[in-house]
C-alpha cells in the first residue's frame, strides 16, 4: 500500500481579483499579472500575491505599491527566469574603421 506523497512546495496561484471599472487598480492588476507570469519561485509569487491584496484593501498607496513592484522587475536576475543581458553596441563608423583595417591587413599578407 504506498501513499502518493504531496510536493513540499505549495503551488502559488495567480489571484484574480482584478476590477476593471477602476482604472487605477486595473492597470495596478496588469503590472502584478505581468511581473507574475515572469517569476519563477513559488516564495516571490507569494509575496506578489501579499502586494496586490494589500492595495486592494487599501493598506498600500498605489506609489508604494508601483516602487515594490519595479523592485521585482529591475532585478531581474533574482526573479525572473530570465536574468538580462547587457548587449554591447558598436557605431557603424568604428565597424567600418575595423573592417577596412582587416582587409587591409589581410592583402599585405597574401604578397609575402
Amino acid at each position: 500500500m504506498t501513499e502518493e506523497t504531496k510536493p513540499t512546495t505549495e503551488e502559488v496561484e495567480k489571484l484574480l481579483i482584478d476590477k476593471p471599472s477602476d482604472f487605477k487598480f486595473h492597470a495596478a492588476y496588469m503590472a502584478y499579472s505581468e511581473t507574475w507570469d515572469k517569476l519563477t519561485t513559488p516564495e516571490t509569487k507569494a509575496e506578489l500575491n501579499d502586494l496586490l491584496k494589500s492595495l486592494s484593501k487599501g493598506e498600500m498607496s498605489y506609489s508604494s505599491f508601483y516602487r515594490t513592484i519595479d523592485e521585482y522587475r529591475r532585478h531581474g536576475s533574482k526573479h525572473y527566469e530570465y536574468p538580462r543581458e547587457r548587449i554591447e553596441t558598436q557605431r557603424k563608423r568604428d565597424w567600418r574603421q575595423k573592417q577596412t583595417r582587416s582587409q587591409r591587413n589581410s592583402r599585405h599578407r597574401g604578397r609575402h
